[in-house]
């Protein structure tokens, strides 16, 4: 998050803190990336899409007017200067029916063909769009190889803003060296070079190469030149061939250990190359010895370097503080917009290859064990992670309840104190424990009891522990996905408490579950004993002993098992049960999937204000009259919506259906969405 003021003639409009603080990081990332042209991939008119579609074209134009003030966001321009792109469009594309008729209709609009081959592959760029569309596994896509060759499709650019393009969305953008104080000659060295190209022989290229790097280094700093030189050094390493890594045995440190790393360089080509040193700039140090590469024969080094202890344990740099709703807060401007962190131990492989030293940036890396074809990034980690077992805690009011925190340790003999950390209000006994785990991988729990407040309230409950006189809060989450590398989470570890008077009736609920959800453990927490149901549980003879039935999100677009299942739900709630389903969304559901009552699905959805991330999904846009619709729900200047809750009596009991997103608010300690969850598994009672 960015702090600052925005140009005089704005300061009093009204804009709120969390718009301008997002306003400031685009107006940081245009300033810094220097576009030329800028194009949004959804209009800043409302529509029907999702309202931060709209919030992002509406913010991208406001920050391409700003830019180029120097009165807007002045604290940035101690390293960044004003910039004015020439212009911005929304890309309507060719799918978007009677709207993207009509735009395509104004003046300045730009039709681009994006079909055809891709020179190299041989393959359309529609196939290849496929396949990377294909790779988007979280929202289920399953993408074919797309159309093949001769394949057409034009993309329509409508401009929102700056000077009018007629042809090309780069009119009247020097895309050439001449808008480059002194590049005239650079220019005429890279036509030639780029003439005489072999790509049998990239290596014969390189005099050429290095003579136009000359010059390149002595132009005025200017943030194209510098991006122009990183790209030259880029070719010129491709061009001879040039490869050169760091591997070390493991993939995680401890700030203070030893890092034994072996540095391998090999190149390719005949090119005279020589490996003059290794740099650790966090250290700092450097290692010097010469070394002559010979094609083709890989050249090591074997070096020790000790991880300073004050390095932070890796986190992304946008999760390393908590944020504030809808917005995340980072300490450190200059990483705004990087798409991951810098390297823990960063590392500089110095070479000098015709008479010019190429400095080629690097970090550690190691096989991942569950993907050998995969490396592993070096991550710091602390000595001993924690986690709560259970992510959320409910409280009466005044009382007390054990809380358990468990210790894994990941290097041998470690041993401190292990503590809760709590908001004032809330008592925590005892104060400390000492722990002492002799194994890595050794697990232990400890239990504290803590009171809470006499009065509503909810707090987040933190845990850490202190060795040789350094905290560490951190838990461990691994995310493993065969199609992405691994990533490492080390969030600070915390519970959800909430202490509020709960009135629950009936004690047994049955969970079928979905797509997966923490609404079960949340439904122990207020009091139930909840049995996990499987297919083979639903029969009229097993659910007949259960207070209520909750259905998991997505279960019905997830599982396929569930349809001939509905006519023993069915008699369950006609012989007096209470049948509760979460949100599902309308794909792949017939008309009347939730029989015996029509429902069907619609794609709506909004924020709702003390909710956290979103009210609800997926909202019915029809139903049945038997159903009556308990909320009725919407944003500012919208219509509300009735489909959020609804119950409809069936024989002798209850029938609910709900696109409230309980799954988000109960293991956040939402104290409302507990009372209101209760009152629905209570329904008939």
């Amino acid at each position: 998050m960015v702090d600052g003021s925005i140009s005089r003639a704005r300061k009093t409009s009204g804009i709120p803190r969390i718009t301008e603080a997002v306003l400031a990081d685009i107006v940081r990332v245009i300033r810094g990336f220097r576009p030329d042209v800028i194009v949004t991939r959804f209009s800043p008119q409302p529509g029907d899409t999702h309202g931060h579609h709209t919030a992002s074209a509406v913010l991208a134009l406001e920050a391409f007017n700003l830019a180029g003030d120097p009165q807007a966001f002045p604290e940035q321009l101690g390293e960044l200067t004003p910039w004015q792109p020439k212009r911005i469009f929304h890309n309507v594309g060719p799918f978007g029916g009677a709207r993207a008729d009509a735009a395509s209709s104004g003046t300045g609009v730009v039709r681009v063909e994006v079909g055809g081959n891709d020179p190299v592959l041989g393959e359309s760029f529609a196939s290849i769009a496929a396949r990377s569309r294909g790779m988007h596994k979280t929202q289920g896509f399953d993408v074919d190889g797309g159309p093949r060759g001769g394949w057409r499709r034009t993309e329509v650019f409508v401009p929102l803003g700056g000077e009018p393009a007629t042809e090309d969305l780069l009119d009247g953008v020097d895309t050439t060296w001449s808008r480059v104080p002194g590049g005239a000659e650079i220019a005429r060295l890279t036509e030639e070079a780029i003439a005489r190209f072999n790509p049998e022989d990239p290596a014969a290229s390189v005099p050429a190469l290095l003579a136009i790097r000359r010059r390149v280094s002595v132009l005025p700093a200017d943030p194209v030149v510098s991006d122009k030189r990183q790209q030259l050094d880029r070719i010129i390493q491709a061009c001879i061939g040039l490869r050169v890594q760091t591997v070390v045995a493991q993939s995680e440190a401890v700030p203070g250990e030893t890092l034994k790393m072996r540095h391998t360089a090999v190149v390719r080509s005949r090119i005279p190359v020589h490996w003059t040193a290794v740099r650790y700039p966090s250290i700092p140090r450097t290692v010097t010895k010469v070394l002559e590469l010979r094609a083709n024969q890989p050249v090591s080094r074997d070096t020790t370097q000790i991880l300073p202890a004050t390095t932070p344990v890796s986190q992304p740099y946008w999760l390393r503080k908590e944020g504030t709703a809808g917005l995340f807060h980072v300490d450190d401007p200059s990483l705004i917009g990087r798409p991951e962190n810098p390297p823990a131990f960063p590392i500089d492989y110095v070479f000098e290859v015709g008479g010019q030293t190429l400095v080629i940036a690097g970090e550690p890396a190691a096989a991942d064990p569950a993907n050998e074809a995969m490396r592993r990034r070096l991550d710091v980690i602390p000595p001993v992670s924690l986690r709560f077992t259970s992510g959320v805690q409910l409280f009466a009011p005044g009382a007390a309840r054990p809380v358990t925190v468990e210790l894994t340790a990941a290097r041998a003999r470690a041993a401190g104190t292990v503590q809760l950390d709590a908001p004032a209000g809330w008592r925590v006994i005892p104060a400390a424990q000492p722990f002492r785990l002799a194994a890595a991988g050794e697990r232990v729990r400890f239990t504290f009891s803590v009171t809470a407040p006499s009065e509503l309230a909810t707090a987040k409950l933190g845990a850490s522990v202190t060795i040789n006189g350094v905290r560490f809060n951190h838990q461990r989450v691994e995310l493993r996905y065969d199609h992405i590398p691994f990533q490492l989470l080390q969030p600070a570890a915390t519970l959800n408490a909430v202490s509020l008077d709960l009135a629950i009736r009936g004690r047994h609920v049955g969970y079928l579950p979905g797509a997966g959800d923490d609404v079960a453990g949340c439904l122990e927490q207020m009091g139930y004993a909840v049995t996990q149901l499987t297919s083979a549980d639903l029969s009229p003879e097993k659910l007949r002993p259960l207070d209520a039935v909750v259905i998991g999100i997505r279960a019905f677009n997830t599982r396929r098992d569930l349809a001939e299942h509905l006519p023993a739900l069915f008699a369950y709630v006609e012989a007096g049960g209470n049948l509760i389903v979460q949100y599902n969304n309308s794909e792949g559901l017939a008309a009347n999937w939730l029989m015996p009552f029509h429902l069907r699905i619609s794609r709506a959805r909004a924020d709702f204000e003390g909710w956290v991330q979103e009210r609800g999904l997926y909202f019915p846009d029809q139903w049945d009259g038997r159903f009556t619709a308990i909320l009725a729900s919407g944003d500012p200047g919208e219509p509300p919506l009735q489909g959020g809750l609804l119950v409809a009596r069936h024989g002798k009991g209850h029938l609910v259906y709900t696109g409230l997103a309980w799954f988000r608010q109960l293991p956040e300690g939402v104290p409302g969405a507990y009372r209101l969850f209760a009152n629905l598994v209570s329904l008939g009672k």
